[in-house]
C-alpha cells in the first residue's frame, strides 16, 4: 500500500507552456520555502515540444511542422504537448531518505491506478540494466506508451511531471523522436478505448493523487 500523500489541486485549461514554466518556478519557490502545501496541477498545454539537455539532435522534429521546440529543465527526453493531453505538474517535497526516482515510481503507480479506473490496464515497467531510465506508463494490452513522465528535484521539492494521452492529435509525435526511444508507439485514453472524457480523466487522476 501507498503511503497517504494528500496533494492540493490547481487546475486550468489551456496554459502556454513557458507561462507554466514561471508559474511553476514560482509554486516550488514556494514549497521551498513551507508558503503552500504540496500541489498537483492540472493543464494542458498549446501544441509544443520540450526537450531535456541529453534529448539528441537526430530526435528533434522537423521545424516545417511549425511546433515550437522549448529546451527544458526536467530529466527526460523529447515529449510532445498540445490540447487534449492532461498535463499534471507535482510540487512536492520529498520525505527524508526518498530521491525523485522513488517518487516517479510512485507517480507511476498512482497513474496505473487511475488508468485501471478509466478502463485501460496500464503498467510501469523496470530499467534493463545499464539504460537510462525507464518512466512513463504502458498499456498491458498493446503495449503502447500512454504516459510520458520527466521530473527532477531541487532543494527536496520536485517539479515538472507528468502528460497523459486523453483524446488529443497524437499524430505530432510521428514528426520526432519521443522520450529518446525511437521504437516506442504512443497511444491515448481515446485510441485504447474508442472514447475518452477529459473531465473525467481530470476528476480520477486527481482522486489517484489523494488532490482535492
Amino acid at each position: 500500500m501507498m503511503r497517504q500523500r494528500p496533494l492540493t489541486l490547481v487546475q486550468d485549461e489551456l496554459v502556454d507552456y513557458e507561462k507554466a514554466m514561471e508559474r511553476m518556478d514560482a509554486l516550488v519557490a514556494e514549497r521551498q520555502d513551507d508558503a503552500r502545501p504540496d500541489t498537483l496541477w492540472l493543464l494542458s498545454h498549446p501544441p509544443v515540444f520540450t526537450i531535456g539537455k541529453r534529448t539528441l539532435e537526430t530526435h528533434l522534429p522537423d521545424p516545417s511542422a511549425g511546433i515550437p521546440v522549448v529546451p527544458t529543465g526536467r530529466g527526460g527526453q523529447l515529449t510532445y504537448h498540445g490540447p487534449g493531453q492532461l498535463v499534471g505538474y507535482l510540487i512536492v517535497k520529498l520525505r527524508t531518505g526518498e530521491g525523485v526516482v522513488d517518487y516517479i515510481r510512485e507517480v507511476e503507480l498512482r497513474l496505473v491506478e487511475a488508468l485501471a479506473k478509466l478502463g485501460v490496464p496500464a503498467e510501469r515497467r523496470d530499467t534493463p540494466p545499464g539504460s537510462e531510465l525507464l518512466t512513463g506508463v504502458w498499456t498491458r494490452d498493446t503495449g503502447r506508451k500512454i504516459v510520458s513522465i520527466g521530473m527532477r528535484s531541487s532543494r527536496s521539492v520536485t517539479s515538472h511531471g507528468f502528460a497523459l494521452n486523453v483524446d488529443g492529435d497524437l499524430t505530432p509525435w510521428d514528426l520526432a523522436v519521443p522520450c529518446g526511444m525511437p521504437d516506442v508507439e504512443m497511444t491515448s485514453i481515446a485510441r485504447e478505448l474508442g472514447r475518452a472524457s477529459m473531465e473525467e480523466t481530470r476528476r480520477v487522476v486527481a482522486a489517484a493523487f489523494e488532490a482535492s
